[in-house]
């Protein structure tokens, strides 16, 4: 998995984020360099949304079926296309998923205007087109258009994160109702005939013949499917300590214990 601000880098075609940085210089009037500040300092508020998001299996099916729904692959392609109407409502839809509510996107809109400088205003117009673009990135890594399929990043066998991946896996599977062991006698079709149900196994490698893994409640298993989750939510940025304390703090005051704030 790319880190989240390598994903935006190369979101809209560019390599070295020229073509990302260009899209939302040009649509907020700004420098690329402030462009640049305000996803590196975005980045980190971002990633720990999608990494408590994923505490919650439940949340994180639901965060995963809307990747998986294709909606947002076009605007990881098309940077004009996040800045539209339909973009900034699709946006808007992500902040409520991994923020919870419209208050704490707004706080954290806040926390980047004090470390960054830029106001507030405009990291909140910001923000929508950067959920949808990251949306589509997710897309994009996890039905292999950008490298492997995110299952086949870790191989079978002797692998560390294999308990942790394979709890993962069963969990969004079970709770999406995609786990073939899980019966569904009210259903009158295959439910693995669905294209999200058909690309959620194949980004967990499950159309092939099963392996043996190592059991998922192994000594340390939680700790692993934690350091997963990092992995997959990275944010890619050496964050400044005092403002990484300060989103972690006011997440804290907004979640308690990881459930986000009602809108």
């Amino acid at each position: 998995m790319l880190p989240l601000f390598e994903m935006m880098m190369k979101a809209g075609g560019g390599q070295g984020g020229g073509a990302s940085m260009e899209a939302f210089a040009k649509q907020f009037n700004l420098a690329q360099e402030q462009v640049s500040e305000a996803m590196a300092a975005l980045m980190p508020a971002f990633s720990s949304g999608f990494k408590r998001k994923a505490a919650n299996p439940h949340d994180l099916s639901e965060l995963m079926s809307t990747v998986f729904s294709g909606a947002y692959g076009k605007y990881f392609e098309d940077m004009g296309k996040a800045f539209t109407p339909q973009g900034t409502a699709d946006g808007n839809a992500v902040l409520e998923k991994v923020f919870g509510s419209k208050e704490v996107s707004r706080a954290v809109a806040a926390q980047v205007e004090k470390f960054t400088g830029i106001g507030k205003d405009i990291i909140e117009k910001m923000m929508p087109g950067m959920a949808n673009t990251l949306m589509g990135g997710f897309f994009k890594q996890f039905t292999g258009q950008m490298g492997a399929p995110f299952a086949t990043q870790f191989p079978a066998g002797g692998d560390t994160f294999g308990p942790a991946l394979e709890t993962m896996q069963k969990q969004w599977m079970t709770a999406m109702g995609f786990d073939k062991a899980a019966p569904n006698p009210d259903a009158t079709s295959n439910p693995l005939d669905n294209p999200f149900a058909q690309a959620m196994r194949a980004m967990w490698g499950l159309e092939k013949p099963e392996q043996p893994q190592p059991s998922a409640t192994a000594p340390g298993a939680a700790q692993t499917y934690a350091d997963l989750v990092n992995r997959m939510f990275d944010s890619g940025v050496e964050a400044n300590k005092g403002y990484q304390k300060s989103l972690e703090t006011m997440f804290d005051g907004y979640f308690g214990t990881g459930k986000a704030a009602k809108p």
